[in-house]
């Protein structure tokens, strides 16, 4: 990996007005680790942030830094030290002395964002978080680290209203972070908390081209385990989920908007109408133009006002 790929940072300028917002966005960035390298990696932190693991350091703001690789330590006023591994969250608050580091053997992969304001103050007061619950467990989650790469091209950019976006991202992750720790503890064994993600994904990225395999490789799982968990979970193989989903959604788009059959097939990535119709009739059980022509007039005919 190349340094420019697994490293980045940046801290970012605060104008008066941006604090009218109620909540500002300090810095973002993420860092991977390899084993016996020295932590934390980078050396362009401002003094009031860099800190060796062995003595800690106090922030004047709020920290989500999320572990999505490998396995290490963190310890804190109210938190004894403890092993942390990949799927944690650690949140850090102001005034709060820490520590955290990866494991040297092993190594692991972080990101973080930095955040002040009234609005992060209130989520605390009310309870949502606390510094005796800083570690969350919520698993791999794809959603989250996309958000983080978000705010990392946006900081870098710096563009005007970029703070209020920056806000909005964060306050995101943080509803991404409670609800994910909680449902992750209470509902979710590993194995269906990958599953569901692989879901999630699927949905997002609907198109013909999307493999199963692909998936799996995103999620750091092997194939063949995928796929038996995948049906083991939903009754179906994971090649059966994609399908669906891409007929549910051209059915849609048949409907809603109007395409042509030709135009739906492309727009999903078939590289056919043949090769569509067949799918669609296979799991339908009728043609795309027979679908369409018993829907369309439904859909766009008003209901028959009731009678009072």
């Amino acid at each position: 990996m190349r340094e420019l790929d697994r490293n980045s940072l940046k801290y970012l300028t605060i104008s008066p007005g941006d604090w009218d917002w109620g909540l500002v966005v300090t810095t973002v960035g993420r860092q991977s680790i390899y084993p016996n390298e020295q932590y934390p990696a980078m050396q362009q932190h401002p003094n009031s942030y860099y800190f060796k693991p062995q003595d800690g350091r106090v922030l004047d703001e709020f920290q989500m830094v999320y572990i999505n690789e490998g396995s290490g330590f963190f310890e804190s006023q109210s938190i004894p030290r403890q092993y942390i591994e990949a799927g944690t969250v650690i949140l850090l608050f102001p005034g709060e002395r820490h520590s955290y580091a990866p494991d040297r053997e092993c190594g692991w992969s972080e990101y973080w964002i930095g955040f002040r304001g009234r609005i992060a103050e209130r989520i605390v007061a009310g309870g949502f978080f606390s510094r005796k619950n800083a570690l969350l467990n919520i698993g791999i989650s794809n959603s989250l680290i996309s958000l983080y790469q978000e705010a990392i091209s946006l900081a870098n950019k710096e563009s005007i209203g970029c703070q209020q976006i920056l806000a909005g991202i964060a306050t995101h992750m943080l509803g991404i972070t409670l609800y994910k720790s909680r449902n992750y503890s209470n509902n979710s064994s590993r194995t269906e908390e990958i599953i569901n993600e692989a879901r999630q994904m699927m949905r997002e990225r609907v198109h013909h081209t999307l493999r199963a395999e692909d998936i799996a490789n995103s999620l750091g799982v092997g194939y063949s385990w995928f796929r038996q968990s995948f049906k083991r979970v939903t009754g179906i193989s994971p090649a059966q989920y994609i399908s669906r989903l891409l007929i549910s959604r051209a059915k849609e788009i048949i409907v809603s908007k109007r395409q042509t059959i030709s135009e739906t097939a492309y727009a999903l990535g078939f590289e056919s109408v043949g090769q569509f119709s067949t799918l669609f009739r296979k799991i339908e059980g009728t043609t795309p133009s027979q679908f369409r022509n018993e829907n369309i007039l439904s859909y766009n005919t008003p209901p028959t006002p009731e009678r009072g």
